[in-house]
């Protein structure tokens, strides 16, 4: 055999044989030679199976495996899937709502195909067994696990696939439609940042610090530059305004000669080659001159008298002070009080898809293809970045892999229109996953002490607390979460005491910011926790406290708001209850309430336009669906109120060039917020339609526009019963442990008004729970002088065959609230119950009080010495 010859790879991919002479990871050789883009890119270190293929008939993560590795094998991908195939995992997974962000379906559909081809009736053991190696962070698997039984369902021959269902059955408002999205997702058609190709593209990339706190004396570009294939590389001073932030524009978009380093993210010097090799090299070749210095690691020395100054107004980013009543003389006066420190850690959002864009020139500025939670957001940032009319930049969303806050804030869109602009040509910066787990902003470690106080029949009294964040390097959302954290301390009670403080401090640690939740689930786990001792002192149940205490229609909640028709938290509370009068000693339970739009008083507005073209609804609005499935609940709305078949509205990706500014995909608010004015402008489209005897051609070009808002008062109003936010959400979670002390069931009781979509909200229910459990008892987020040490595989992400039985219950009232059809949005508070319903349920177990998350001595996680 000839030398050449031995030096090609062949194998077979999907059916057909290739070869290739480069020895390459098997992931890059089908991603970026075959194009096969169902195979995703979700953190190339063998944890998180969205890259998982068949080898063999074996499902395999092909990020491990190299060309070299593969010759003689039999592969196959989501492309090579029989077309019988491919129809049975759209619709099975779409009938079970599998899907939601959509960046792990193709690798679960590849796991699902090894497991079915051996055994077509797996029970569910078999299928959490198959997917074990297969992360979600959405869905919390059991809708997924649902979709594999009916796939295998079908392929036996057993269902039949009712193809109706994806063109529009059953998309009334109510009904558990099929989410528009399903089949471009499972089948990987879709297209993530990550998934587009450009003629012309180019690769850009940061060179990163080494120390979080250190002072850059000098940055030697070189050898760097001297590479061939490098065409550019930028500095702070390259920047025209070189300061980015969500809020706050504290953020360095590079730190420059001279400058001292805030975390392990910081970025010192942009580099763009022709190739990502290109790129790797070039970085390797920068030499960076620092002079360490210590970095202050927590809010104890962020708060002390000497502490350095991280920012120029020194270390305190935010504060907050909630207060009602009189709260020291109610405590004073109490027959029962209780007070406890509570510490709660970052956590990382773990999001399926890497921060990814693409930015390339365009007309009299830039475009972004990008994946975010805000499009105008980005496109506001990226303006004072560059100092710039933001009319210049467009910045439109393709499929977004996941978000829970955590893509709320710049991260590659901005330094890829820097060096976009800087060559000319299309530039892709994507993160590694290591990249994105130093960089983006993360649930903020808390610690606080909470006093509450109640009379001798457990009615509460007062509620005194302070908060404290940290906030890592940057403020990020600091001062809105810790607003949600102050305001939402409180629960969903009746009580007019209240006395909270909140500081956020600035560390060398990596940001925090949004995550799902918004500062709730830290400051709701104190108090949840607080209320089972109170019981306990008094000489009633968890349960018994709380529905004394709980709001009901009409009255008033700590903040002065009055409680609207369709609160319904007591119902929750019932609805739960015989389950957990059977099971004391191993039960615990916990409620929970969460605004839905921004609300404060500050102008929150959705916005959607449409114009009818070619027969057919062209629906324009910028809300980011994340996987939460906004993109389905604007079509049932628009079908439930103009009548339309689904085939006849056509809705955008959401774009700032085409679409109105439908605000952040955050604070539960799309369904609610931008959901009424979807549901406004389909009331003007059928009001026209009525005129025209219900032709839609003869409405051929008009356009349509609507803005709802309703305002609200601002923190700190001086009214009697100010409105805080436009609505609630309220929510009873119980959870069930066995004798070892694990976690076999959850109960998560949910008024969130009106169900627009069973299925969907099932999904999310489900996807919050787990997310929440994991924060409880497995997720940590280990620092060593402010540098992360875990890496995705060793975060303590549950998998599918961790997961307790969760059952989801719906509570509906008939007085709902008079926008989006009674819809208040489940999101956030989907999660926010759950930890402190767990630690209440091992209090009932053990009798040991937990005050610290991921709890220690539990069934998951032994005490450490």
């Amino acid at each position: 055999m000839l030398m050449e010859e031995m030096d090609v790879f062949r194998f077979i991919v999907n059916g057909k044989e290739v070869e290739t002479k480069e020895d390459k990871p098997l992931l890059r050789f089908l991603r970026d030679d075959l194009k096969c883009k169902s195979v995703k890119d979700g953190c190339s270190e063998g944890a998180c199976g969205t890259c998982t293929i068949l080898i063999d008939g074996k499902a395999v993560r092909s990020c491990i495996l190299s060309t070299k590795k593969a010759v003689g094998k039999n592969i196959v991908t989501v492309e090579g899937l029989s077309l019988q195939e491919k129809e049975a995992y759209v619709y099975a997974f779409g009938r079970a709502g599998s899907v939601q962000c959509g960046f792990c379906i193709p690798g679960m559909v590849m796991s699902a195909k090894a497991l079915i081809d051996v055994n077509p009736n797996p029970t569910e053991e078999d299928i959490k067994k198959a997917i074990r190696s297969n992360i979600c962070r959405c869905t919390g698997y059991k809708k997924i696990i649902e979709g594999i039984a009916l796939a295998a369902k079908v392929l036996r021959g057993e269902e039949k696939i009712q193809s109706e269902l994806e063109t529009g059955e059953d998309f009334e408002v109510g009904q558990s439609a099929f989410r528009v999205d399903v089949r471009e997702k499972v089948l990987g058609t879709g297209e993530y940042p990550d998934d587009v190709e450009m003629e012309n593209m180019v690769y850009g990339g940061a060179v990163r610090t080494e120390y979080p706190r250190a002072k850059i004396l000098k940055i030697n570009t070189e050898a760097a530059e001297s590479l061939p294939g490098v065409l550019a590389i930028l500095k702070a001073e390259d920047v025209p305004n070189n300061k980015v932030g969500h809020i706050q524009q504290d953020w360095d978009v590079m730190i420059a000669e001279g400058d001292t380093t805030r975390c392990i993210g910081d970025a010192l010097c942009l580099i763009v080659a022709e190739t990502p090799s290109i790129l790797e090299a070039a970085k390797k070749l920068v030499k960076v001159e620092y002079e360490v210095l210590e970095p202050v690691r927590s809010i104890a020395e962020a708060k002390a008298e000497n502490a350095p100054k991280l920012h120029p107004n020194g270390n305190l980013c935010q504060q907050r002070h909630v207060t009602r009543g009189d709260a020291k003389s109610a405590i004073a006066a109490a027959k029962y009080v209780v007070t406890e420190s509570f510490s709660t850690p970052f956590t990382e959002h773990a999001f399926m898809e890497p921060e990814c864009a693409i930015a390339f020139p365009y007309k009299d500025g830039v475009k972004v293809y990008t994946s975010d939670q805000g499009v105008y957001d980005t496109r506001k940032e990226i303006a004072i970045m560059m100092g710039w009319d933001p009319s210049r930049i467009v910045v439109e969303n393709k499929l977004v892999g996941g978000g829970f806050g955590g893509k709320e804030d710049v991260s590659v869109q901005h330094i890829a229109v820097l060096m976009a602009l800087k060559v000319g040509r299309p530039v892709k910066v994507k993160f590694t996953r290591q990249e994105s787990i130093n960089f983006h902003p993360k649930r903020h470690a808390m610690e606080g002490t909470f006093t509450l106080a109640c009379d001798e029949n457990g009615i509460f009294q007062g509620l005194d607390c302070e908060i404290y964040f940290d906030t890592g390097a940057y403020a990020s959302l600091c001062g809105p979460v810790l607003e949600r954290a102050c305001t939402h301390s409180v629960g969903p009670y009746t009580y007019q005491n209240t006395n909270i403080y909140g500081y956020g401090y600035y560390t060398n640690n990596p940001p925090a910011g949004a995550f799902r939740g918004f500062g709730v689930c830290q400051s709701e786990y104190a108090l949840e926790m607080l209320i089972d001792k109170l019981a306990e002192e008094v000489g009633i149940s968890p349960w018994e406290i709380r529905f004394r205490n709980a709001i009901e229609p009409g009255k008033v909640l700590p903040n002065g708001q009055i409680a609207d028709s369709s609160t319904a938290l007591k119902e929750t509370l019932l609805a739960i209850k015989d389950i957990y009068e059977a099971n004391k000693g191993r039960a615990g339970l916990a409620c929970a309430m969460k605004n839905a739009g921004v609300g404060v008083g500050l102008p929150d507005k959705g916005r959607a336009r449409a114009v009818i073209k070619n027969g057919v609804v062209e629906l324009y609005t910028a809300a980011s669906d994340i996987g939460q499935g906004c993109r389905t609940v604007f079509m049932q709305m628009m079908h439930e109120s103009t009548g339309l078949p689904v085939e006849k509205i056509d809705l955008s990706k959401g774009s700032t060039e085409d679409s109105p500014d439908s605000g952040t995909t955050s604070g539960s608010r799309q369904t609610l917020i931008t959901g009424e004015a979807v549901k406004g402008i389909a009331l003007e489209i059928k009001g026209d339609l009525d005129k025209v005897g219900g032709d839609l051609s003869a409405l051929e070009g008009k356009e349509y526009f609507f803005e709802f808002f309703d305002p609200t008062d601002k923190l700190g109003a001086d009214l009697p019963n100010p409105k805080s936010h436009v609505a609630y959400a309220f929510a009873t979670n119980l959870v069930l442990l066995d004798e070892q002390g694990q976690v076999t069931d959850v109960y998560a009781a949910h008024d969130s008004g009106k169900v627009v979509n069973p299925v969907a909200i099932q999904g999310q229910i489900e996807g919050g729970v787990l997310m929440g459990m994991g924060y409880a008892l497995t997720e940590d987020f280990p620092l060593k002088d402010c540098v992360p040490t875990a890496k995705l595989g060793t975060l303590g992400l549950l998998r599918a065959n961790q997961i307790p039985n969760i059952h989801a219950i719906y509570v509906e009232r008939d007085t709902p609230i008079p926008f989006a059809y009674g819809a208040k949005g489940i999101g956030e508070i989907a999660s926010i119950p759950i930890a402190p319903a767990i630690a209440n349920a091992y209090y009932a177990f053990d009798h040991e009080f937990r005050t610290k998350l991921p709890m220690d001595n539990t069934f998951y996680r032994k005490k450490k010495a």
